[in-house]
């Protein structure tokens, strides 16, 4: 579990084709700290584990396989050596909750359609897929490269949504080197699953025992 308080960048090493999967190597300084062989990361709100760990310097050099899936869902597929990756270790027992619920389970990409400054701030617009919007509601959470953002608007037709980005999230994230075109990775918040889960379930107990009562009349 995450929270989508984003520790560092780290930076794409190497990312190599194989047989079984596809191996990508990130670089890292902090949060490669405590991280061992078998240990989660969050590498733009993607959950992976590291399959294999060594030493470069000051920096920690952390493998991890991706499945085909992962390669195709996310926006991982579009890194290269030197391209800029948000990374969050998971939270701990005692670690401080900073943003919301965050499983490192990725709904869908989305596209970025307007990113630019205002003020001394910065206006994000995301175009998304419908499967995500569902889950979008004013004021409401959303991961954007495993990043906890607030949503400032939901844009017309509802294909997309608006954020603020504050000077620190720019200076910290990678969405710094991020363009209009760009895909990121969107993870809608858990909560809203689950109360749609439960309403489903709600509606089809009701409908069967609605049923049920009819065929006794």
């Amino acid at each position: 579990m995450f929270t989508g308080i984003v520790e560092e960048t780290g930076v794409v090493e190497s990312v190599k084709q194989t047989e079984k999967s596809i191996e990508l190597v990130v670089r890292t300084k902090i949060c490669g700290k405590g991280t061992k062989i078998g240990s989660s990361l969050a590498i733009n709100g993607c959950c992976l584990t590291a399959v294999k760990t060594r030493q470069k310097g000051k920096y920690k050099l952390l493998q991890f396989d991706l499945l085909i899936e992962t390669w195709n869902r996310t926006n991982l597929k579009h890194a290269v050596p030197g391209t800029l990756v948000n990374l969050e270790r998971p939270l701990t027992a005692t670690g401080q909750f900073g943003g919301h619920f965050v499983t490192g389970h990725i709904d869908g990409t989305g596209k970025i359609i307007r990113w630019e400054r205002s003020g001394q701030d910065h206006v994000l617009d995301i175009e998304a897929p419908d499967e995500v919007m569902k889950y979008v509601v004013f004021k409401g959470s959303i991961a954007v490269d495993g990043i906890s953002l607030t949503v400032a608007d939901v844009l017309p037709d509802k294909k997309g949504f608006r954020i603020w980005i504050i000077p620190h999230t720019y200076e910290i994230t990678a969405l710094r080197s991020q363009k209009v075109g760009d895909e990121v990775n969107l993870e809608a918040d858990i909560l809203g699953k689950y109360v749609e889960q439960f309403l489903m379930r709600f509606s089809e107990d009701r409908f069967k025992l609605l049923s049920s009562e009819k065929n006794k009349v």
